[in-house]
């Protein structure tokens, strides 16, 4: 078995909300200044934040869940970046203990030391208390220091290190300013193709960074791969039209690479810009904020006469969350304006002003079983019967309806592919 070592730090938080992304943005951009190549990824299900860090690493960042993909499927994604890298990041999600599996589980599985973040703005000594439960609550979690962010002011900074053990890393502070800050709506923070600016708040956070934190390489971990097969090609030849511009961005890349993988050509477009799909076999509709976009997609009759021509020649079409979305009969935003859709599902999607769920799914499609997460504001109305149903392995109650009608699959469900490559071939295969 051969091994590789690469620097490592999975960085983590008492809560969601800590600034994880801005840290973790902050390291990658500092070291990749430093001639570093840096890969980055982010634990469980997440498009938004990954935007980001490929803006601060320059490459693609791919998710690490221990539920969707397994464990073989993180251990191989951190091996190859192993093999590429001189540092690794990965970005947790939620609180360092939080959920089933959590970020804890994630860096004890793998060995990657926990960097932990603490919005520092409303306390002084008592950060000692939250950095020091952190560190102690699992005495097989590597733990690499604490970080304090949004400090006021070097006074600040010095009350927050009064009470830490000397044997917990203090690794320095972020100060507390706007030119950092990234701003966020209600699916989470904005993509960073929606800010202008982000390369420079990217730049200015390494650069605090630089003067106020820890900039040297944290210890190696060691990398060995699992060992996947790969897959068979089950979509040789397919040509797949992917829905991707500012409507439709909540794409795995993994899921391309799934596709990729099975053997299908991929045709990337605007439900937007575009008046027309390409010529395709299938279609895959992801997620995102076609809400947003009300009027300029309702408006592309052209594009809505396609899409609709595509499904009425009975060509499959996988249509999630937002893509669902598009593909009802209305779709009302929060404002309450209301846009005609695609109308292939008789249904009408409507926005809620709170969240409407938020779990990880299962489900059993004849097409075999899959797993995602939901994650949405808004509701479908419609008298539908569902073909399927997705189940919470962590026993919640949130359970979403899979629609199949013709060759069209739709459900709030993001489908993370590599949990079943065969059934996603399947749900594509003309």
């Amino acid at each position: 078995m051969t091994l590789r070592h690469c620097p490592a730090l999975l960085i983590s938080a008492p809560a969601s909300g800590q600034g994880k992304t801005t840290v973790t943005a902050a390291l990658a951009a500092y070291h990749r200044s430093q001639g570093r190549r840096v890969r980055v990824f982010k634990t469980g299900p997440d498009f938004i934040d990954p935007t980001i860090l490929e803006q601060a690493s320059g490459h693609p960042v791919y998710q690490l869940d221990l539920w969707m993909g397994g464990e073989e499927h993180c251990r191989d994604l951190l091996y190859l970046a192993a093999g590429e890298a001189d540092l690794i990041l990965v970005e947790g999600v939620m609180g360092l203990f939080d959920g089933v599996p959590s970020s804890a589980d994630l860096a004890r599985e793998f060995g990657i030391p926990v960097l932990a973040v603490i919005d520092a703005s409303a306390m002084a000594q008592t950060f000692a208390a939250v950095a020091y439960g952190l560190s102690q609550l699992d005495a097989a979690l590597p733990f690499f220091g604490v970080v304090a962010n949004r400090v006021g002011s070097a006074r600040h900074a010095a009350m927050l290190a009064e009470r830490l053990p000397a044997a917990l890393k203090y690794c320095g502070v972020l100060p507390r300013t706007a030119e950092i800050a990234l701003p966020e709506r209600h699916l989470g923070l904005l993509q960073a193709a929606e800010l202008p600016d982000i390369n420079l708040r990217i730049a200015a956070a390494a650069q605090l960074w630089a003067e106020h934190a820890d900039t040297s390489l944290p210890p190696a971990v060691p990398f060995f791969p699992a060992g996947v097969i790969g897959v068979a090609r089950e979509l040789d030849g397919v040509k797949i039209a992917v829905a991707r511009d500012a409507a439709f961005s909540f794409l795995y890349r993994a899921n391309l690479d799934t596709l990729s993988a099975l053997g299908a050509q991929l045709c990337l477009f605007s439900p937007l810009d575009d008046s027309e799909l390409p010529e395709a076999d299938s279609l895959y509709l992801p997620g995102g904020y076609p809400e947003l976009h009300l009027s300029k997609l309702a408006g592309n009759t052209a594009m809505l006469a396609s899409i609709r021509a595509h499904h009425a020649a009975h060509k499959p079409i996988l249509a999630e969350c937002g893509g669902m979305l598009y593909a009802a009969q209305s779709l009302t935003d929060a404002h309450e304006q209301q846009a005609n859709m695609l109308g292939l599902l008789d249904s009408a999607a409507v926005m809620q002003p709170r969240l409407s769920a938020l779990a990880l799914q299962s489900v059993e499609l004849p097409q075999g079983a899959l797993r995602g997460h939901t994650f949405h504001y808004s509701r479908l109305q419609t008298r539908l019967a569902a073909s399927a149903r997705g189940v919470c392995p962590n026993g919640g109650a949130t359970s979403e309806a899979v629609y199949q009608q013709q060759r069209l699959t739709a459900s709030y469900i993001h489908f993370y592919f590599p949990s079943n490559p065969s059934a996603v071939a399947r749900l594509f295969l003309p």
